[in-house]
């Protein structure tokens, strides 16, 4: 299920940041892994609803000039960027056969303390969704995000770094930490 939320106003900008029409894509290879995943939650009656994947940098661009959450949102002008960008990275959630939305801690990029990938509430139902979809993403090579319990990104994305990149970075010693 696909649900590109920077495709419509209803998001954390209040903007439309990708074009009518846009798709979900990822590199072939993280199509595979979100097959995996998907496969893994069928066996519990549930389905993966991406709410981000390939971001256009404009589409970054814009983000950062809406959002301007450093702590969250990547800023186009510094390292590599939004890991979206090189269609690495997805923004996810899970649904019932029925299509609706399991109980998660927080809503999609809300940017609050809730939103940390491990869990401190109290809601039962809310931590075992939340564990099921991490599960289903750490059997397909996923990881997390610390501040984001939405986001994942693929364990190999380094090989797909445009070198001239990857070579900067080096130069500079900084280490990366990817953001969404």
């Amino acid at each position: 299920m696909v649900d590109l939320k920077y495709a419509t106003e209803h998001n954390v900008t209040g903007h439309q940041l990708y074009r009518s029409g846009m798709r979900a894509l990822v590199l072939p290879s993280v199509a595979e892994q979100l097959a995996g995943a998907q496969t893994f939650l069928k066996q519990f009656r549930y389905r993966l609803k991406i709410w981000d994947a390939y971001r256009p940098k404009e589409a970054q661009e814009l983000l950062w000039k809406y959002a301007q959450k450093d702590k969250y949102v990547a800023n186009p002008e510094r390292g590599f960027g939004s890991m979206h960008s090189y269609g690495v990275s997805v923004d996810a959630t899970i649904v019932d056969d029925w299509s609706q939305d399991a109980a998660m801690p927080t809503r999609f990029d809300e940017f609050t303390p809730q939103a940390m990938m491990f869990y401190t509430g109290r809601d039962p139902l809310v931590k075992q969704h939340l564990n099921l979809l991490q599960k289903a993403m750490a059997h397909n090579n996923f990881y997390g995000l610390r501040v984001e319990w939405w986001h994942f990104t693929t364990a190999d994305w380094k090989k797909y770094i445009p070198y001239w990149e990857d070579s900067q970075l080096s130069q500079t010693g900084e280490k990366q930490s990817p953001k969404s």
